[in-house]
């Protein structure tokens, strides 16, 4: 069976985690399929989207990473949890950060993986907890 996990920590390593070596859009594009969509609690996104998205963070969190904790791969899927951690310097989903106070939290991510390229995501970020670290 192929090692799937080699497709999809480059998601975590080179696009989720800034970094000068990587245009986003670029790798992003290699890693996704074209018909890519990403799953949350009340949204799906686009490859395009996602893209769009991730290229925001970078601006708003310059030092985003997304740090690896555990990796399942089962079948076509590979689990992957993560922390994720960053400086925002702006409106950060509603709390005006000021590039002074970090956040640190976990992920949990379920890719899909076809043809060599992730089909889908479905995702869970803790994102309270970051607010509440944020605030406080």
């Amino acid at each position: 069976m192929e090692n799937l996990k080699e497709i999809v920590a480059p998601f975590y390593t080179q696009c989720l985690t800034v970094n000068a070596e990587t245009n986003v859009g670029e790798k992003m594009s290699q890693i996704l399929a074209d018909n890519f969509q990403s799953k949350g609690s009340t949204d799906v996104k686009t490859k395009e989207q996602l893209i769009g998205q991730i290229g925001f963070f970078w601006k708003l969190v310059p030092d985003l990473k997304w740090e690896i904790q555990d990796m399942i791969q089962e079948g076509n899927q590979v689990v992957v949890r993560s922390l994720a951690s960053g400086t925002p310097n702006g409106n950060f989903m509603g709390v005006q950060a000021d590039g002074t106070k970090s956040f640190q939290t976990m992920t949990i991510d379920i890719h899909t993986v076809e043809n060599g390229q992730v089909v889908a995501v479905h995702h869970l970020e803790d994102w309270a907890t970051a607010i509440k670290q944020l605030q406080g």
